[in-house]
């Protein structure tokens, strides 16, 4: 095939072609940029396959021969271990596609607690094979959901209390580097948590992904002025905005009002 010639569907017809022949497939489906209709030109593809247990390594392995049907593999990296018992992911590039349009692949066995399923978190699932209907759409579990924030507050608080001002010390000792790392990776990316769970809970553990459409735009705003930091006068002022910032938001929050956040964002 010509260079770039691959497109979004020949890639997942190919793999549903070889999926709908192995009888411990159960389900087949594309979340990502598909399930929140926000597909364009640079998305790459997210794609789970349901699976018998035990069946995950030759599952892969059928994957990656069906794709080297339509294309070489010129790049595999394998996750070596996912947040999620029983789950199992890996990413591809083929020859003859955009450098964007990866493949990220996660094969799922049935005994997984996680599924990928639930519409308010993950979009509206695109099913290309689900055997007998044997997958349904679970609801969103909002009082578990709403502990699980509660908890995640509680142990950010604690976090950022004892090493917050590991970024002051740092500034004081003269070690930029070593201070930058900490106010992106401790004060930053805390503040980014606490806002997400203020606008958007249901997403609060997905970092940076979707910030410019799931929080308002002036927060937005605010953000990228404290994610830029020219010099080390720049850098004291910004850590210090970014964690009366913090203190600000994690202040205002309640375990309520995360519930009713939540059941307000709930897909019907």
């Amino acid at each position: 095939m010509n260079r770039k010639t691959i497109g979004r569907t020949a890639i997942i017809q190919t793999i549903s072609n070889t999926l709908s022949r192995l009888a411990h497939v159960r389900a087949f489906f594309e979340g990502g940029a598909v399930g929140f209709n926000r597909l364009d030109e640079w998305s790459d593809i997210d794609l789970y396959i349901l699976v018998d247990d035990n069946k995950t390594k030759e599952t892969f392995d059928a994957v990656e021969k069906a794709l080297t049907s339509l294309s070489r593999i010129t790049q595999k990296y394998d996750v070596p271990q996912t947040q999620w018992k029983n789950v199992s992911q890996a990413f591809f590039r083929l020859e003859g596609t955009s450098e964007y349009m990866i493949i990220d692949l996660a094969v799922v066995e049935t005994s997984s607690e996680e599924k990928f399923l639930e519409p308010t978190v993950h979009g509206k699932t695109v099913f290309y094979i689900n055997r007998d209907d044997c997958v349904r759409i679970p609801g969103l579990d909002v009082e578990s959901l709403t502990k699980k924030i509660q908890g995640k507050i509680e142990r950010m608080q604690a976090r950022f209390r004892m090493f917050n001002c590991f970024v002051q010390k740092e500034i004081n000792r003269g070690n930029l580097i070593e201070a930058m790392d900490l106010y992106y990776n401790l004060t930053l990316a805390s503040l980014l948590e606490a806002l997400r769970i203020q606008y958007y809970p249901v997403h609060y553990d997905f970092r940076t992904r979707y910030v410019h459409r799931e929080l308002p735009k002036r927060v937005v705003r605010r953000l990228e002025h404290l994610y830029f930091v020219r010099n080390r006068k720049e850098l004291q002022e910004k850590y210090g905005r970014a964690t009366g910032w913090f203190h600000e938001t994690i202040k205002a929050m309640n375990e309520e009002k995360t519930e009713k956040q939540l059941r307000a964002l709930q897909t019907p």
